[in-house]
């Protein structure tokens, strides 16, 4: 079978090219640049941990590039209103954290009023996100490539981008300009190639949308701030030159990245004009003397929010900036790339490898398009609030009281990962779900269609893991077995459940691993989890029940889930 084509060598179809290559699919990556990098410390990117747990799994060692922050506080005007502690999270994912995992937009709107700082010290500390410049990651993945070595699983064409492309039932042919001008025949095609990108206008898809949503006066600069290793949300503060918010987060080497908010329009932000936001912004942070800081990157950042009407047309998908757009009020439009290849990549290893239903490769938009278009419309909700015109006064005259405290949480949740702006997807209408309950079905700590929780599971040699380690090849069974964690392995796997949950395990229609849990949240003794290959709980069922199990695993690899469970499965209830 050809290979399948991926179109841009950015940050997300670097990952798609390692994510394929992880599972035995060939990639043709089709690269516009020459190889060379530029260095912007000013561009930086945010991964919180499902994301940087992606590419940890994948090889890529983002963790040495850079280091978690210690905390993150939100100011206004003189006054700290919030202090959140962060700890170094798992890779795989963290427990809830102490500014609200999935709470709603009105309960962030709506927080309690208060005037002094919010005491978070009661609540678990939040999984720190991890901060690094995006050059750094490009190299790092490139690295990871790199180091696969065959040429046959991935080959990179440089210097070379797409100018035309047909379809037919069996493939993709496209024809590329530059160094390398030629047709390349592949499987399916993948437009990873950015905002502008050339396979989304090939495949006439609309990208509709708002421009210059918000801007920002970005700068990379070496200094020594008061609050080291934390990140800080400055909201209205008292310097005649600064407008509305102003961000500091720290990057590894004493380094950090600083954003203030640009009023609406299109004013140039010139050289002097950067600099006096720089020097008032550190005197006004650092006391009456100006500290002495390097300035090494500036630029201005623009957010558009703009979202594709079709993620797949034939044997062509798209992901990255070439489907969406985001990046307001602290949303991350890399990470919702990097979950793009979270969820395709398996399900394109599945097609390639085994064949797959329509319903299977249609899944990839209707699960993905509907996060992001979520993720857009809380966006959007929030942004007349939060962005009054008027400033704070308009904000407490048209807000119930507690409001301004409401929008500075929901900030907060956008920037750590969590809530309406920040928090995992969850694909709780997902086409992949069987199309009614499955007879034993039982509610845990996670909803179906959410990403599990990132528990100690043992392994089928014997060793004990980290849950979401074990993601990204094939599907999961996990048995929530309390005290197996005492026995010997040769024990329990001949006791109990086991013989027959292994049976039905082995008669599922996907390839899938079996693991023990000692504890899960919520999750009585018995219960047994169906965990798809990007970590999304697909059931959770009441004991062993091979015919349920079936249907479930039936319908994660797009089976028709209305047929019922095959005779076999049946019999063996």
């Amino acid at each position: 079978m050809d290979p399948v084509i991926v179109a841009g060598a950015g940050p997300v179809g670097l990952t798609l090219a390692l994510a394929l290559a992880h599972l035995e699919v060939p990639v043709i990556l089709l690269d516009e640049s020459t190889g060379g990098e530029e260095s912007r410390l000013a561009q930086t990117v945010v991964l919180r941990p499902d994301t940087a747990g992606l590419l940890e799994r994948l090889g890529c060692r983002v963790t040495a590039r850079t280091r978690p922050w210690t905390g993150w506080r939100t100011m206004r005007r003189r006054q700290l209103v919030r202090q959140v502690p962060l700890i170094p999270g798992s890779l795989f994912g963290g427990e809830r954290g102490a500014v609200g995992w999935d709470g709603g937009l009105t309960e962030a709107i709506g927080s309690p009023d208060g005037d002094g700082p919010e005491d978070a010290s009661a609540a678990a500390p939040t999984p720190s996100p991890l901060h690094l410049p995006q050059h750094e990651l490009i190299r790092a993945l490139r690295g990871s490539l790199a180091a696969i070595g065959d040429e046959d699983l991935v080959r990179i064409v440089s210097g070379t981008r797409i100018d035309d492309l047909e379809q037919d039932d069996h493939g993709v042919g496209v024809r590329t300009r530059g160094s390398q001008a030629t047709w390349w025949r592949g499987s399916y095609l993948v437009g990873c190639d950015g905002p502008r990108s050339t396979v989304r206008k090939l495949l006439g898809v609309r990208f509709p949308g708002r421009t210059a949503v918000e801007r920002h006066a970005v700068a990379a600069l070496r200094a020594e701030l008061p609050w080291p290793g934390e990140a800080v949300l400055h909201r209205s503060p008292p310097w005649r030159s600064i407008d509305a918010e102003v961000t500091a987060r720290p990057l590894p080497r004493g380094l950090w990245r600083v954003d203030w908010l640009l009023p609406p329009g299109r004013d140039l932000v010139t050289p002097d004009a950067l600099m006096v936001r720089v020097r008032d912004t550190l005197t006004g942070w650092c006391g009456d003397s100006e500290p002495p800081y390097e300035l090494l990157d500036t630029g201005v950042h623009t957010v558009h929010h703009r979202l594709a009407l079709r993620w797949r047309v034939g044997r062509a998908f798209l992901a990255g900036d070439a489907a969406h757009l985001l990046g307001a009020l602290g949303t991350q439009g890399l990470e919702e790339g990097l979950r793009d290849v979270d969820n395709l990549a398996w399900k394109l290893s599945l097609a390639w490898h085994h064949g797959a239903s329509e319903a299977l490769l249609d899944s990839y938009q209707a699960e993905r398009r509907g996060a992001v278009s979520a993720r857009l419309r809380a966006a959007d909700q929030a942004l007349p609030l939060v962005r009054a015109a008027g400033g704070w006064s308009a904000v407490r005259r048209t807000v119930r009281p507690g409001g301004a405290r409401g929008h500075d949480a929901l900030l907060t949740d956008g920037h750590l990962g969590q809530g309406p702006l920040g928090a995992p997807p969850v694909y709780d209408r997902s086409p992949l779900a069987p199309a009614t309950p499955p007879d034993g079905s039982v509610t845990v700590g996670t909803a179906p269609g959410a990403p599990v929780a990132d528990v100690p599971v043992t392994a089928p040699d014997g060793s004990v893991v980290r849950l979401r380690e074990r993601l990204g090849r094939e599907l999961l069974v996990v048995l929530i077995a309390p005290g197996t964690g005492v026995w010997d392995r040769r024990h329990w796997m001949r006791a109990g459940l086991m013989p027959r949950l292994a049976a039905a395990v082995a008669a599922l229609p996907l390839r899938t691993e079996l693991l023990v849990a000692e504890a899960y949240p919520g999750a009585p003794a018995h219960t047994v989890l169906l965990v798809r290959p990007d970590g999304h709980l697909a059931a959770a069922l009441s004991g062993v029940r091979p015919g349920a199990l079936y249907a479930c695993a039936d319908a994660a690899r797009g089976g028709n889930t209305a047929r019922g469970v095959p005779a076999e499965a049946s019999a063996r209830q």
